[in-house]
């Protein structure tokens, strides 16, 4: 089905490769105005490229998600330039390099910076947006939590699965807290997809027999891609998702 974003004004967060850039590429192919951010400036530039390249409008800013005055003069230049933002899609996050630990070695920091870029940068986002979705009484917001928020993490870092459940909570409250103008809250939960230098990193750790052993526990039998994930935005930044709201989107290959 053609789904047609023409109009709307998007803003991408965690553009720069992998997941981020699929939702970029895909939202601004379908007529999106699309504001893609990111720590990584030349990757993002990439990002831009490519939108172009394919006759899309996208706006590339560095900024650091974790950072609340960097997120509010994003928001507010893309505001400015078009009036709101409809739609928002939280995809910054990850595990910032980090490696599974046992629980004792874990330090303070470590803990809190998994923390800042998978929840509260959600948080600061949606502050961010939220009053010009209220007075449109219409938005879209997805989140990109992982599997390891429904569950447990692959990389067994305790705070990653810590956040992503912690984002998939959130999602639940603001769907409810939002639902009275019109704004849905979704979140998407990802299987390991081979997407960006750190899950190609964990692929390559897991050898022979364990990525084999990764496959068989899919019911597809392999792995997905980035364009799975983005489908799977398109569909509830979408308006045939306009009765779904506080809901958790499993893009697995079926566990």
């Amino acid at each position: 089905m053609n789904r047609d974003f023409t109009g709307r004004t998007a803003i991408v967060t965690g553009a720069a490769h992998g997941f981020g850039r699929a939702i970029t590429l895909a939202l601004a192919a379908r007529g999106a105005r699309v504001w893609a951010c990111d720590v990584l400036a030349a990757e993002l530039a990439e990002t831009q490229r490519l939108v172009r390249e394919a006759r899309g409008e996208c706006q590339a800013h560095a900024a650091d998600v974790r950072r609340k005055a960097d997120v509010e003069a994003f928001a507010a230049e893309a505001c400015a330039a078009s009036g709101r933002v409809d739609i928002l899609v939280n995809n910054a996050g990850g595990v910032l390099g980090q490696v599974g630990r046992p629980l004792e070695a874990v330090s303070a920091e470590d803990w809190k910076s998994i923390f800042e870029v998978n929840v509260d940068a959600v948080f600061y986002f949606a502050q961010a947006v939220a009053p010009g979705m209220k007075a449109a009484k219409w938005g879209r917001i997805v989140n990109i939590s992982s599997g390891a928020g429904l569950g447990v993490s692959l990389t067994g870092i305790q705070a990653y699965a810590s956040a992503k459940a912690a984002q998939i909570g959130l999602t639940r409250q603001l769907a409810h807290e939002l639902g009275p103008w019109g704004i849905t809250v979704n979140n998407i939960a990802p299987g390991f997809v081979r997407s960006n230098p750190s899950t190609e990193r964990q692929w390559e750790s897991y050898g022979e027999e364990g990525q084999r052993a990764l496959v068989d526990r899919i019911a597809l039998k392999r792995l997905g891609t980035a364009d799975d994930i983005a489908n799977g935005v398109l569909f509830f930044a979408s308006d045939e998702a306009g009765w779904i709201t506080g809901q958790v989107l499993s893009i697995d290959g079926g566990k």
